[in-house]
């Protein structure tokens, strides 16, 4: 049947089952947006103060629900505003759908108001770009751009609408086809759409690569296991927990597996690399076999990748071959998606045990009870959260010192409880990803930590967290500096603080109350105690403003490049 091209756009995305868009209008996406209000019973639209924020409430949205995300903005400055959200998206396999529209065709490349090459600029940061000059391929370009961000190694798509492409004139032939019914049609249109690219592939696990590791199993006396983001994005956490218990091996978890394995697990030995445990990084000196399930190595995690895991024999298995042997050289890999080869070895893997082991290691993770002080501490404010907030708790971070913090401390069991900018490090992506998990999961509490320098740059967002009344409670450590840029400047540059200090406004609890919430500020234990139960159970959004001393530091360290034991900060100060 003949319907409105824009009103193709809103079929298309009930289509993929989207219930939730986030986004800012704009002139040349008025057509849609005018579109849109025809669908506010069916389509719900959450307007942000920014379009940065609506990226990063989109990728929240599919990171803690599992479904794709779908962000609108307009042209120029609304689309480059995405780019940050967009790349923060890539960098950690999210899969998002990024609409825009752009000028009219008459208006392509004359440098017309707002007019920018949206597709060109989104292009190295997405898994595919598309510009549409055609209505008629509106169904075809949506479906294929839902297909590709969901399949294989998931991330962003962004699909660039040319202005009159949504004129009212415009109307084209359109048949609903559901998202369920055209499973298969849907992910080979996708795979087509990228002429098999790398990050849409969904390969086979070969079953020799399979056999092979089973071997490698049966000789090992020291085997690790760690827990990469891949788990999380696959939702691959229950074969991932039968496979470890089944080698009955130590478990360490990257920055992006946190909620992959649980964390009170008696096999966890915390976080991995710069930051990571001493359990975690002697694991990784000292292993035999070391088998990374949807790690991709980084610098954070391998920092010296030419004595990382130097004893042990290295496996890889990741959905993405570009990533085998791009930082790490292995001695053995499998392609293939993290839940069907961890699947195909479970049916095969015998019950081992490795007491010997276990009991060099997981003596290790041992601990520190939360120091007595009249100050405030980070793991007196990670402690409170973990005793008093419910156990399913959505945590959002921004990236710094209280992002590892938070990691140390808290424990996380289920994929998408945790979401945090691991690879982009992208300060400012904490509140508008609590927004989207919020959203998509409206019968769970959502937490936001954040440090005074990264709530800074997307605060503005709390008329968001009010307007629709969301019960997100945001902490803030506060430590009136950009505190892991101070600790680097403490440990490295010899205490030069060259512009790490944050003396000047605003103070927060009066901006929390300008915008209509519920403002706390906590300079000890008993006070955040009562700050947070006041917090959570208010039932709409709250700022706590935790005051902590400007030289608190995350332990441990290891400084970048260097072995990941060679400790440039342990536990208890410098080593």
């Amino acid at each position: 049947m003949k319907i409105r091209a824009t009103q193709a756009i809103m079929e298309c995305l009930l289509e993929q089952e989207v219930d939730t868009v986030f986004g800012y209008p704009g002139g040349t996406i008025l057509n849609v947006y005018d579109e849109l209000y025809r669908y506010q019973g069916k389509i719900r639209h959450v307007l942000t103060a920014h379009e940065q924020g609506a990226s990063h409430a989109a990728d929240g949205y599919a990171r803690s629900t599992g479904k794709v995300g779908v962000c609108f903005a307009t042209s120029g400055p609304g689309a480059t505003n995405l780019t940050t959200g967009i790349a923060t998206a890539y960098l950690d396999s999210s899969p998002v759908v990024f609409i825009t529209c752009n000028v009219g065709e008459n208006l392509l490349g004359r440098d017309a108001f707002q007019e920018v090459d949206s597709t060109g600029i989104a292009m190295p940061i997405t898994k595919a770009a598309f510009l549409v000059r055609d209505a008629r391929q509106i169904p075809d370009v949506m479906r294929q751009a839902f297909a590709v961000a969901a399949t294989g190694r998931p991330g962003p798509v962004l699909i660039d609408f040319l202005k009159n492409v949504t004129a009212p004139s415009q109307e084209i032939d359109y048949t609903f086809i559901p998202w369920r019914e055209n499973r298969e049609n849907r992910e080979s249109s996708g795979m087509q759409a990228l002429n098999e690219s790398r990050r849409t592939q969904k390969p086979e696990p070969d079953r020799q690569d399979i056999r092979i590791l089973l071997e490698m199993i049966a000789k090992a006396k020291r085997p690790l296991l760690i827990c990469g983001g891949g788990v999380v994005r696959g939702r691959a956490h229950r074969e991932f927990r039968a496979f470890a218990e089944k080698l009955d091996a130590p478990v360490a978890i990257t920055l992006m597996g946190g909620g992959a394995f649980p964390g009170g697990h008696p096999l966890t030995t915390g976080m991995i690399g710069m930051h990571g445990s001493r359990a975690s990084n002697v694991a990784c000196d000292e292993c035999d076999l070391l088998i990374a399930v949807g790690s991709r190595f980084s610098d954070r995690v391998a920092l010296d990748p030419a004595t990382f895991a130097a004893q042990s024999k290295i496996v890889q298995i990741d959905i993405d071959r570009a990533e085998i042997d791009k930082n790490v050289v292995t001695d053995h890999h499998i392609i293939g998606s993290a839940r069907r080869v961890l699947s195909l070895l479970n049916e095969e893997m015998p019950q081992y045990h490795h007491e010997e082991w276990k009991t060099r290691i997981l003596p290790l993770r041992a601990p520190s009870a939360a120091p007595e002080s009249e100050h405030l501490t980070p793991q007196q404010i990670l402690e409170i959260i973990r005793q008093r907030a419910p156990k399913d708790a959505i945590v959002a971070t921004d990236v710094g010192q209280h992002q590892m913090w938070a990691i140390k401390y808290l424990h996380f069991d289920y994929p998408g409880q945790l979401l945090t900018s691991g690879g982009f490090g992208t300060m400012g992506f904490g509140l508008g990803a609590a927004i989207g998990a919020q959203m998509g999961n409206p019968d769970k509490r959502v937490l936001h930590i954040t440090g005074d320098g990264c709530f800074r740059m997307n605060c503005h967002e709390l008329c968001t967290v009010e307007h629709y009344g969301l019960p997100i409670v945001s902490v803030v450590f506060n430590n009136g500096t950009l505190g892991m840029v101070r600790q680097w400047q403490n440990l490295i540059y010899d205490k030069r603080f060259s512009e790490t200090t944050l003396d000047r406004g605003p103070d927060f609890v009066k901006l929390a109350e300008a915008y209509g919430l519920r403002g706390f500020r906590v300079t000890n234990r008993a006070e955040m105690e009562d700050a947070l139960e006041q917090a959570l159970a208010g039932g709409n959004g709250a700022v706590i403003d935790c005051v902590l001393d400007a030289d608190e530091m995350v332990r441990p360290m290891v400084a970048a490049g260097s072995p990941i034991t060679d400790f440039l900060l342990n536990e208890e100060g410098r080593a």
